[in-house]
């Protein structure tokens, strides 16, 4: 962002120190060949330069949007404002975590990093912008500079270390470190909003015969096809995590323990259906048991607790013969 805010201080210099004539035409033959996207507003929200470095970022030429507020249309599938149209409106309060306004209640000086449409290039860009008010010898509002930088590249690798971070290499699920860091949140919005949470423990049954008999490669391809099976029975706002091993934990918000009993059945049911057999030649299927719980969380408990009663509920789903759920000993209070 210091390269795009030192060029636009540098054009808005030119620009409050430019009269009429040729130094104006100046100022503004420099802003057309600058290398940084950049375009410029009127006090009514009109285009008043767009230049070639815009046109090239936004698929839209300059004489398409001169004298028009059709800027949006470069940016948007549907109109809305830009960074530059709020601080010509004095709307700068909508742009989050930015001062709404300038000294001596003027607009203030914007900038802000988002994903945008796009539609003339056909693909959502990652930009970052700075939008800042030029104002005449009366102190009133002439135009507003607005700069683009495109930061796609950057937001792509930057969503790729995130995801290396908080997703298990072999399956895609959420990691451990990710499980424990959701289930905290979680917890704390539940405490929050009064309202239920429950955890399935689940363990792939058989499985190091299986890992026996085809190996670590077919082990792989063994916990590949169970995590899309335990993935296919999520709500959007479950979390499904390779915990560790052969056991996956499912965090089930703002669900009853029925509820979860029910998510772990079909569960158990879809693993079963896939009919791997433990052992080639046949013998025992590779199943799922499944431990279940739910809390009601409260200031003198903690998310630790869950899991606790979730696991000694899949321990008795596994003493109890495997290819079973379990609930915990007494509801919950």
């Amino acid at each position: 962002m210091t390269g795009t805010r030192t060029g636009t201080g540098a054009i808005q210099r030119l620009m409050e120190s430019s009269g009429e004539g040729g130094d104006h035409a100046f100022a503004y033959q420099l802003m057309e060949m600058l290398a940084i996207p950049v375009y410029v507003l009127d006090a009514s929200c009109r285009v008043m330069l767009w230049n070639r470095a815009c046109e090239h970022l936004t698929g839209m030429r300059a004489a398409e949007v001169l004298g028009t507020r059709e800027h949006w249309r470069s940016f948007f599938d549907r109109q809305r404002p830009t960074l530059a149209d709020l601080v010509v409106q004095d709307r700068a309060g909508e742009v989050p975590l930015i001062p709404p306004r300038g000294s001596h209640g003027q607009p203030a000086h914007l900038s802000a990093e988002s994903w945008f449409d796009m539609p003339r290039v056909g693909r959502r860009r990652y930009l970052a912008l700075d939008a800042s008010p030029i104002y005449d010898e009366r102190g009133r509002l002439a135009a507003v500079i607005q700069t683009l930088r495109d930061l796609t590249d950057e937001k792509m690798a930057q969503i790729a270390l995130e995801q290396l971070a908080t997703r298990d290499g072999l399956t895609g699920l959420a990691n451990r470190r990710c499980f424990d860091d959701t289930l905290q949140a979680e917890w704390t919005r539940a405490l929050r909003q009064r309202q239920p949470l429950s955890l399935l423990m689940v363990d792939v049954d058989n499985f190091k015969a299986y890992n026996d008999a085809n190996g670590h490669l077919g082990g792989d391809e063994c916990l590949k096809r169970i995590a899309t099976a335990v993935s296919s029975e999520m709500r959007a706002n479950d979390l499904v995590a390779r915990y560790g091993g052969e056991e996956f934990a499912v965090i089930l918000p703002n669900q009853s323990l029925k509820g979860a009993a029910c998510v772990a059945e079909r569960i158990r049911t879809r693993v079963e259906q896939l009919q791997v057999p433990s052992r080639q030649g046949g013998g025992a299927l590779v199943t799922v048991s499944i431990g279940a719980a739910t809390a009601l969380p409260s200031s003198d408990t903690e998310a630790s607790e869950l899991v606790a009663i979730a696991d000694a509920a899949l321990y008795r789903a596994k003493h109890m013969g495997r290819n079973r759920i379990s609930l915990p000993l007494s509801e919950p209070t």
